[in-house]
């Protein structure tokens, strides 16, 4: 008679994987410092903020038609409107509003990735209003998935790669928290995360679409998604970091630890990220901080620009000829020549300096071609060293001869400067009165203040809806 056939069971554990379940499933509320609390609700004023101000964007208006045709009465809400949809079309709809003004925060430390980890945040709302959490739940979360981000940023460095999937790792583990589910379904949802979703960074290259937006939606609507099939019962792929075929061997191509976490005396991740002053790409900042110093300047009275910059904002950001010639809103907002010129003009940058007429206005245009982007030595120095500083010069020469200076960086004014409470406020006002009004954006600010004391958190998107 046959034998059964015996099945060997692969035992091999994945170190990455685990280490994450296990920090997610036992990180809670009362482990956040006083600190890491107030950086949240910053960053949760902040995000909301640039949501707000896109809402009417055709990126954004695409994302809640679609949106639309997925109702979810049980589910999250689209913010701005008073609809429901699925809490991984919300995610999906939310991130793409609040990223697509560029205005968002922002990462970037000597080796580590790139990043805007705020890209977390909203669909982390989506899933904490599905599990109808309360405010120190939805904080909790937000701390996680800006945890796993940024650890793992500061570990790896994978430019081909979208961070995008930093974005999808960060929201799945903090929705599977904020769902309720257990430590071998946290293990599933980080793996349904990680297998399926590897973004590519070509959306950030060249011509930019309106995909530079939706990428991080995206990413935020397959971490959802991760925790609710999670949930649900569904099985992960095995080993999704350290396997034959996994994350670290063919995404980043080395093995890495993850041996800090933040708690327990570590300062937590989310008090690293920086504030941008002004709706752009975080390395135009401080060409923009600089023209501001000089303008406004006429373009037909000025004969040459030349803009002195660290080398990887002249190697990203004014290199190729759509940064000369931007036709999308997007390529503007990462193009040093266009803010520049738009800053000297009009003397600072708004959402509203990459409307449609303000992009093919021809003394812009004009005044565009005559700047010149170089790399200096001494402002790569800078900004590739702790503490790090974002250098730029701006020289103008006008017609008549005169030459005017200025710089911004290190203590000439800083992206890397905190940012008071007061200074989030103004600009949350800047994005939200034109839309919600002043009143609504006093009583918006009182309850975001005071994040931790809600017990249900459906109240924020109620906060938001546009009648």
């Amino acid at each position: 008679m046959n034998k059964p056939m015996e099945y060997h069971v692969d035992k091999a554990v994945d170190t990455i994987q685990k280490r994450l379940a296990d920090y997610a499933c036992d990180l809670d509320y009362a482990s956040l410092s006083p600190e890491a609390v107030h950086a949240t609700k910053v960053r949760v004023i902040d995000t909301l903020g640039a949501l707000i101000g896109a809402f009417f964007a055709e990126p954004c208006r695409i994302t809640r038609d679609l949106a639309a045709q997925m109702p979810g009465n049980d589910g999250s809400t689209v913010i701005g409107t008073r609809m429901k949809t699925t809490p991984d079309m919300a995610a999906f709809a939310n991130a793409t509003a609040s990223r697509f003004l560029d205005v968002n925060d922002v990462y970037h430390w000597p080796g580590s990735s790139l990043g805007h980890p705020s890209d977390v945040l909203t669909p982390v709302l989506a899933a904490a209003e599905c599990a109808k959490a309360d405010g120190r739940g939805f904080i909790t979360g937000v701390v996680l998935a800006y945890e796993a981000y940024l650890r793992i940023a500061d570990r790896v460095f994978a430019p081909e790669f979208d961070p995008a999937n930093f974005c999808c790792l960060g929201v799945a583990m903090a929705a599977g928290k904020l769902l309720g589910i257990n430590r071998e379904q946290m293990s599933h949802c980080i793996s349904m995360a990680v297998v399926p979703n590897v973004a590519l960074n070509q959306g950030r290259i060249g011509h930019l679409s309106m995909w530079k937006a939706a990428a991080c939606g995206q990413a935020g609507r397959a971490g959802v998604f991760a925790a609710l099939l999670a949930r649900a019962g569904m099985e992960g792929p095995h080993l999704p970091y350290e396997g034959k075929a996994g994350w670290c061997d063919h995404v980043v191509r080395k093995r890495f630890s993850l041996d800090t976490m933040g708690g327990n005396g570590i300062r937590f991740k989310i008090q690293d990220t920086l504030i941008k002053p002004r709706p752009s790409c975080a390395t135009t900042m401080s060409s923009i901080l600089a023209a501001e110093k000089i303008a406004p300047v006429r373009s037909k009275d000025v004969k040459h620009v030349l803009v002195e910059v660290y080398r990887s904002a002249k190697e990203n950001m004014a290199t190729g000829e759509h940064h000369w010639n931007p036709t999308s809103r997007e390529t503007a907002d990462h193009s040093i020549p266009y803010v520049t010129a738009a800053t000297l003009m009009d003397g600072t940058i708004t959402p509203r300096s990459f409307n449609e007429a303000k992009i093919w206005n021809p003394d812009l245009r004009a005044l565009i071609h005559k700047i010149e982007v170089v790399a200096n030595d001494e402002f790569s120095r800078a900004y590739e060293q702790l503490p790090v500083m974002h250098k730029t010069r701006v020289t103008v020469v006008t017609n008549s001869g005169e030459t005017l200076v200025s710089e911004s960086g290190g203590d000439k004014g800083d992206l890397s400067q905190p940012k008071t409470d007061a200074q989030i406020e103004d600009k949350f006002r800047s994005l939200a009165e034109d839309v919600l009004g002043a009143r609504r954006v006093n009583a918006i600010l009182d309850r975001l203040w005071h994040l931790e004391e809600l017990r249900d958190i459906t109240a924020i998107p109620a906060l938001f809806v546009l009648d």
